[in-house]
């Protein structure tokens, strides 16, 4: 039915209709062309926790390195403290990623922020904070896609899709989301993007599912199959972008670009993006709003 459409469209509306068709080919740039004449990638590297590898995960420095780098998708967790400021981190607990101890819900932002995030990665790294969302936004380029891995449900959902808003960031930033944080996020607007993330076995259940909630993407992990192909066919055919967790091989690299996975996700962003050009990947050259340019 789409392809009769498109091609009416084009043979009736001369240059107009093929670019007409164009957009309706490719569902990631209808979306961001009609919205906010942004172009977004339509494929490449997502930063795992931004350039985890290098850097301490989950804070500015990591997500600099990974615009730096030329990375298409950066992905980073969010969750509340005790005072339901927007944190991002991605355990439960301080302990891992920072000087201090204890669980993220049960403390202060006041004193989640006056820890040390970064000399637990390196020396280099001493004095790094542990950011909240607000901040990470506003650093962000415009073009580039920001897979916010929520760790939470309904309040969650509609607290971080309503900064999503109220920062004009709906044409970037996908909510990476169970069920229920869903909910809470299109309770606030039905511009917010969302990826799936209830993945229940991991396979055909989860690909209709996705197709059922009326997701934008869809992050697939796990071994891959020849029903991948299949997976990823009506996925495009319902306009929904596929993310992959998670591989640095650049082997895997190749089976998932050529079954047409849009977005790896990778732990080291510098050294993926290296392999860019052997697969067609063109690196971002970040683009900032006057209001937004750090």
């Amino acid at each position: 039915m789409i392809s009769k459409i498109s091609f009416k469209v084009a043979f009736d509306g001369g240059i107009l209709g093929l670019i007409i068709l164009a957009l309706i080919l490719n569902p990631l740039m209808l979306h961001n062309s009609l919205g906010q004449n942004i172009e977004m990638p339509i494929k490449g590297f997502c930063a795992h926790r931004g350039a985890m590898t290098s850097h301490p995960e989950n804070t500015i420095p990591a997500f600099e390195q990974s615009i730096a780098s030329g990375a298409q998708m950066i992905e980073f967790d969010v969750q509340f403290s005790k005072d339901s400021a927007l944190i991002i981190m991605h355990d439960g607990t301080l302990d891992r990623t920072t000087n201090g101890s204890g669980e993220v819900a049960l403390m202060d932002s006041r004193d989640i922020r006056s820890l040390d995030a970064g000399s637990w990665k390196d020396k280099a790294f001493s004095g790094t904070k542990v950011p909240v969302l607000r901040e990470v936004l506003e650093m962000m380029p415009a073009n580039i896609w920001l897979n916010v891995h929520l760790k939470g449900g309904y309040e969650l959902g509609k607290k971080v899709a309503a900064l999503i808003l109220e920062m004009g960031k709906t044409h970037q930033a996908v909510m990476a989301v169970m069920a229920d944080a869903a909910k809470g996020a299109r309770s606030v607007s039905d511009k917010i993007l969302i990826c799936n993330m209830e993945r229940q076995s991991g396979g055909l259940d989860y690909v209709e599912g996705t197709i059922a909630m009326n997701a934008n993407f869809i992050q697939l992990k796990g071994a891959i199959t020849p029903d991948f192909k299949s997976y990823t066919k009506s996925l495009h055919e319902k306009g929904i972008g596929i993310n992959y967790f998670g591989t640095d091989n650049p082997e895997v690299f190749k089976q998932l670009f050529d079954l047409g996975i849009e977005f790896p996700l990778v732990n080291d962003i510098v050294t993926a993006m290296q392999y860019a050009d052997e697969f067609g990947v063109k690196p971002v050259v970040p683009s900032y709003s006057a209001l937004k340019k750090p």
